[in-house]
C-alpha cells in the first residue's frame, strides 16, 4: 500500500510539473511561491492590527499558531527527512534551489494555511480568497519541483491544525 501511495505521489508530481512546463507557468509559480515567504505574513498582520478593529485578534491568532506550527514543522521535517524531488528524481532539474534538503512537510504550505485558517477565523468573508491563495502556494511548490503533493497535504494539515488547536484558547 505504501509503495502505491508513493508511486501515485510521484506520478502526480510529474503531471503537475509537466503541465507547468507545457503551459509556460514556471515564472508565475516562482512569483506565487515568493508571495508565501515569511515577511508577507508579518506585514499583513501588523498592517491589519494597526488599521482594523479585528486586526489584533488576527495578529494574536497567527502568532500563537506559528508558535505551535514552527516547532512541529522542524521536528517533522528533520525526523522524516524525505528527500526533495529536485534532488531525488534522476534526470529531473528544477532550476530552483530550496533553502533546505528535506521536503515533508512543506513549510511554505504550512505557513500559508496558518494564514488562511487564521483569516477564516477572524474575517470569514475573506476565507475563500485566503484559501485559494494558500492552495496556490502549495501548488507552486510542486510546480517548482521542490515538493511532492503529499508534502503539500501534510503542510496544509499542519498549518490548519495549529490554528484549530490554538484558536479556542486565544
Amino acid at each position: 500500500m505504501l509503495s502505491y501511495v508513493a508511486d501515485l505521489d510521484k506520478r502526480m508530481f510529474c503531471h503537475i510539473v509537466s503541465f507547468t512546463q507545457r503551459h509556460g507557468l514556471y515564472a508565475h509559480a516562482k512569483r506565487v511561491s515568493a508571495s508565501g515567504d515569511g515577511h508577507v505574513y508579518l506585514y499583513l498582520s501588523v498592517g491589519l492590527m494597526l488599521t482594523h478593529a479585528q486586526g489584533q485578534a488576527l495578529f494574536n491568532l497567527m502568532l500563537a499558531s506559528f508558535l505551535m506550527e514552527l516547532p512541529l514543522y522542524l521536528v517533522l521535517k528533520n525526523s522524516i527527512r524525505r528527500t526533495r524531488p529536485c534532488h531525488a528524481l534522476v534526470g529531473f532539474e528544477s532550476g530552483f534551489e530550496p533553502s533546505d534538503r528535506f521536503s515533508l512537510p512543506s513549510g511554505h504550505t504550512a505557513a500559508a494555511f496558518v494564514m488562511a485558517m487564521s483569516v477564516a477565523q477572524v474575517y470569514p468573508v475573506a476565507a475563500p480568497i485566503a484559501f485559494l491563495w494558500a492552495f496556490s502556494i502549495g501548488g507552486s511548490r510542486i510546480a517548482l519541483g521542490v515538493h511532492y503533493p503529499l508534502d503539500i497535504l501534510a503542510g496544509a494539515s499542519l498549518g490548519m491544525g495549529a490554528v484549530l488547536l490554538v484558536h479556542p484558547v486565544i
